[in-house]
């Protein structure tokens, strides 16, 4: 039987696909993708019950009419002039202008349901026009504000897409892609065929040499593909809290499969959170085996769509542009569902991909508009730069007086060259950019203390214990599959048993620490461990750099031990109140200064001010609080031990009776660690 996407089914009946996911999710036909495909009796179904619901809307609107207008005929004959008719004429004029009136108000709540998802003829999966007018106040009353000055936001948080209700300036953007993958797996000559240009030949061995933004156009919609020449810099702009990408596609040589760097682009992909989609490459070729690749991503938690998952596959060839319509569609298919916009009008936001220093032109900074429009002649901070924006260029070169969102731009006009993932704004004047760009290197130089603290093991284990930090993310690297294999699953046996704190093991892989786990470690707040493996000088300056620990083992145990010391620190301590002493209440006496004072000896251990107290009187407790006052003669003291004598008092009670007996105790925090025994964590409370 025939087979009909939900999306497609979508554009024919003029619906958003997540409306009309909605509305077959209440035909009974749940857990649906806008990707996936229902057969042909279900399309009908649909098309036959949006079909009805909006006659039967279409009715109610007639039936309406007509008891307006019979309304109308009424008070015309009661209110009608038998003389002049002039009654008459008034009557029926009122009764043409209400019925223009409900007219205008279907056709306006017409209008808002397209802006809502529903388009101009088919009122989705509601059955009234009333039901829409209830889901149409409940996105207005849960619709969240639009995107605020940095001033008032933290700047990553401005770096976000908008969500909630719409204002009139907002403007669909394109999605912004990042393509990832082994080397020489085909990312640049892919782009280099979505975008008909020549990339691949401009650069030294055909490998991608720097991070650039291009746009590629499809019909009417564009989509912006980051080419970057590592995972490094793709998650450099996240570690530094610049969430751009919207989609990531991943790319498999057909003749490969899935290799290291493959499983090292599949970690970052998922430390991101973004949707991926993955394009097997080079199917053209003689050796191509598709569903080896297939079957490989099953081992990484990524199921086809075909075989029942949710990740969409898609085979290419960026040589015979095979696929390559079908990748597209696919990309603004995800895009879709994600509902993309921004203001254009808005507080200019923009998020910098790349930066250089041209010699004509002097620092040159590749920025992705997130929001608002930029202009010639703009005071801008980016990072700790500032400057006035002298010209902007789009990918193709071409220069341009303003530029909107979504889109990439090159900037010429600031005072130095950013790092990737900084956020650019926009000032009221070159003053205020200028005291901007300093806030700015002040918030910079807190961001790295605060990421070294969580990111460090030293950290963890001197003793986390706010109750803010319960995950421990942890990177292994090892010499050989098998102690890689080893440590994660002792720590996920670790995870199992724990109840206060999440191990997370973020990546496990094979060979020496590079710089891609470095930036991963720091982007995902993580441990590096690595196990009988080095790391370069390089890779240990880009950790100094960043703020990430390398720890070193040769003995698994070692390995286990620091990680229980470092979970252990993250469980927070149990609040005791240990007995210190027992005291004899003797004789009462009255004091002009602290009250009623009870005269004491101390039977066992010690008093002290500060304590808590009970006071027992012939088995039973008649009080509970502290001791405020401790005095031996005329002198306040710090402590009595048995057997010495002293006098209690305290502002809360003052019916001591000779006989009672005092119980002290302190509060204090007991340290909780792990340890294991016969294969099982044990949480031990005591220090």
């Amino acid at each position: 039987m025939a087979k009909v996407r939900v999306f497609s089914l979508a554009k024919e009946l003029g619906l958003k696909s997540s409306a009309l996911v909605k509305a077959l999710g209440h035909m009974g036909v749940p857990n649906l993708t806008p990707a996936s495909a229902i057969d042909e009796d279900t399309a009908t179904a649909v098309r036959e019950l949006l079909a009805e619901q909006l006659t039967k809307a279409r009715e109610r609107a007639k039936e309406a009419e007509q008891t307006a207008r019979a309304e109308a005929e009424v008070a015309r004959a009661a209110g009608a002039d038998p003389v002049s008719g002039a009654g008459d004429a008034q009557t029926e004029a009122a009764a043409e202008e209400e019925i223009k009136q409900r007219e205008e108000g279907l056709e306006s709540l017409e209008r808002e349901m397209a802006d809502h998802g529903f388009g101009p003829t088919h009122p989705g999966a509601y059955t009234s026009i009333e039901e829409i007018e209830r889901h149409m106040a409940e996105v207005e009353a849960t619709a969240e504000p639009k995107l605020q000055p940095d001033a008032v936001t933290p700047l990553p948080e401005l770096a976000k897409r908008p969500t909630g209700a719409r204002p009139d300036s907002a403007v669909d953007v394109a999605p912004v892609v990042t393509v990832l993958g082994h080397v020489d797996h085909g990312k640049t000559a892919l782009l280099d065929a979505l975008r008909s240009t020549n990339v691949v030949a401009d650069e030294s061995g055909g490998i991608t040499q720097h991070i650039g933004a291009s746009e590629v156009e499809v019909g009417d919609k564009r989509v912006v593909f980051i080419d970057t020449p590592g995972h490094e810099a793709f998650t450099a702009i996240r570690a530094r809290g610049a969430q751009i990408n919207d989609i990531t596609v991943l790319v498999i040589a057909a003749d490969d499969g899935i290799m290291p760097q493959t499983v090292e682009a599949i970690n970052h992909a998922k430390a991101a959170d973004v949707p991926i989609i993955v394009a097997i490459n080079k199917c053209d070729l003689p050796a191509a085996d598709p569903e080896r690749a297939k079957q490989q991503l099953l081992e990484h938690e990524l199921v086809p769509e075909e075989w029942g998952g949710d990740t969409i596959v898609v085979e290419i060839s960026a040589i015979t542009k095979q696929g390559l319509d079908d990748l597209l569609d696919m990309v603004l298919l995800v895009a879709e569902v994600q509902e993309l916009w921004a203001d254009s009008e808005g507080d200019f936001v923009g998020v910098v991909i790349e930066t250089g220093v041209a010699t004509s032109e002097g620092a040159v900074a590749t920025v992705l508009i997130r929001n608002g429009t930029l202009r010639v002649g703009d005071s801008i901070v980016a990072g700790a730069e500032h400057g006035r924006v002298r010209r902007l260029r789009d990918w193709r070169g071409k220069s341009h007086k303003e530029m909107g969102p979504g889109r990439p731009v090159e900037i010429i006009g600031l005072g130095g060259t950013p790092d990737a993932g900084e956020i650019a704004t926009r000032a009221d004047s070159p003053k205020a950019a200028r005291e901007a760009a300093a806030v700015r290197q002040q918030q910079a130089w807190e961001r790295d203390i605060e990421v070294s603290r969580s990111a460090t093991l030293r950290e963890l284990f001197a003793g986390m214990r706010t109750g803010e930090t319960e995950q421990l993310n942890v990177i292994i690297k090892a010499d050989v599959y098998g102690s890689a294999q080893a440590l994660e699953s002792k720590l996920l046996q670790l995870d199992s048993q724990l109840q206060e704190v999440d191990i997370e093991v973020i990546y496990a892989g094979v060979g020496p620490i590079n710089e891609s786990d470095v930036m991963l470690a720091r982007a995902s707040d993580a441990i590096m461990i690595g196990f009988h493996v080095q790391a370069s000088d390089s890779v240990r300056q880009t950790a100094e750099a960043e703020r990430v620990e390398i720890r070193i083992y040769d003995i698994i145990y070692e390995v286990i031990d620091d990680i229980i010391a470092a979970a252990s620190g993250l469980l927070k301590p149990v609040i005791e109140e240990p007995p210190i002493g027992k005291a004899e209440v003797l004789q009462i006496f009255r004091g002009s200064r602290v009250g009623v004072v009870a005269g004491c000896r101390v039977t066992e251990g010690k008093l002290q001010p500060g304590a808590k107290m009970v006071v027992v009187r012939e088995g039973e407790v008649v009080y509970e609080g502290t001791i405020d006052s401790l005095r031996h003669f005329d002198q306040d003291v710090s402590q009595i031990e048995a057997p010495g004598e002293c006098g209690v008092a305290t502002r809360g009670f003052r019916q001591w009776q000779v006989g009672d007996i005092i119980e002290a105790s302190v509060e204090q925090e007991v340290e909780r660690r792990l340890s294991i025994t016969s294969d099982e964590v044990i949480p031990d409370e005591q220090g």
